[in-house]
């Protein structure tokens, strides 16, 4: 794992010990996680593994059961406001009241955060023109697609000049052009606000530029590092293949055995075995309707760290129940 100073003030997020039970089952298990300052960090989980519980619990939404978290130096249990006031998040369902203008959103925001009025509108009005909206400050935002929903939601997180940015899914039901363009948008806030971004995502390709990942499962930090050091250390080459019949997938899994039956019945099997490629495609070129091979990559990572693929969402029920349930006796 990579290596970081744990001290709270060098650090944009040091979360050390960090536990949470839902009942019997243990959400969070003794988690230690260090984000370094101006970091794109991206945390990456399959269903039910912790990872909406630990970004719920950073956020403030809830309350861990053992261990300490600091956010830009804030201690989240102690401080709470002052950990608030240095984060801002994006959370994967949309929150923004389509009554409203793009511009009212934002000033309500703004308002809340007691930022002062000459600060506010520069705020908006710069932020406006980063994400491209400001053609539509005073449009109403029921009017507006998703992509531009989503972008507004990023320049209203970012209004109060937060030091950390959290996004739950950012790009969930976007498309592909919408997508790239979020990252687009991150990367240069990044890079102009000295901003750590912390992201959780289903789309794994995604966090190949990130600086550093972590992969959460049953509860605990299982690997971290950047996106080189995880393929260099966990990630195999594979070959996913679509046999003809059950026959063949039974003879293959028996023969080679499997990483993963992917969502489509194809297999993914190891192939880094010298000689692997013409050894298989020998005993079984004929009886399979088509077969790739990958070059080790951060999915090939999750599949050897984790058995599984990515799912499309990242919260079991019981982490959903818990963090609606808290967030509804908040408002």
């Amino acid at each position: 794992m990579t290596e970081h100073t744990s001290n709270p003030a060098e650090n944009a997020i040091v979360v050390t010990d960090l536990t949470k039970r839902y009942g019997r089952m243990v959400a969070l298990d003794a988690v230690n996680l260090t984000v370094p300052n101006n970091t794109m960090f991206a945390l990456l989980g399959p269903n039910g593994a912790g990872k909406t519980t630990l970004i719920h619990i950073l956020c403030t939404i809830l309350r861990a059961d053992g261990g300490q978290a600091f956010l830009a130096g804030s201690d989240i249990a102690r401080q709470p406001l002052q950990a608030r006031q240095n984060i801002g998040v994006v959370f994967q369902e949309p929150s923004l009241d389509d009554r409203l203008t793009a511009y009212e959103n934002l000033d309500f925001h703004g308002r809340v955060y007691n930022v002062k009025a000459a600060d506010r509108k520069q705020g908006i009005d710069e932020l406006l023109a980063l994400v491209e909206l400001e053609d539509w400050r005073h449009a109403v935002v029921r009017t507006f697609s998703s992509g531009m929903k989503r972008r507004l939601e990023i320049a209203r997180a970012l209004l109060h000049k937060p030091r950390i940015l959290f996004l739950d899914e950012p790009t969930v039901g976007l498309d592909a052009q919408s997508r790239a363009g979020i990252w687009s948008y991150l990367d240069t806030l990044r890079k102009q606000r000295d901003l750590t971004v912390v992201v959780t995502t289903h789309y794994i390709e995604e966090v190949e530029n990130c600086d550093q990942v972590s992969i959460i499962d049953h509860g605990k930090i299982i690997a971290d590092g950047s996106p080189s050091q995880l393929k260099h250390a966990h990630g195999k080459e594979t070959a996913r293949v679509t046999p003809r019949d059950p026959e063949t997938a039974t003879a293959i899994t028996a023969k080679f055995g499997i990483v993963q039956t992917s969502k489509d019945g194809s297999l993914i099997i190891d192939a880094s075995a010298p000689g692997f490629a013409d050894a298989f495609l020998g005993e079984f070129g004929s009886r399979i309707k088509q077969v790739s091979f990958d070059v080790p990559s951060l999915e090939s990572v999750f599949l050897t760290l984790t058995g599984r693929e990515l799912r499309d969402r990242g919260a079991d029920e019981h982490e959903k129940r818990g963090a609606a349930g808290r967030r509804g006796r908040r408002s």
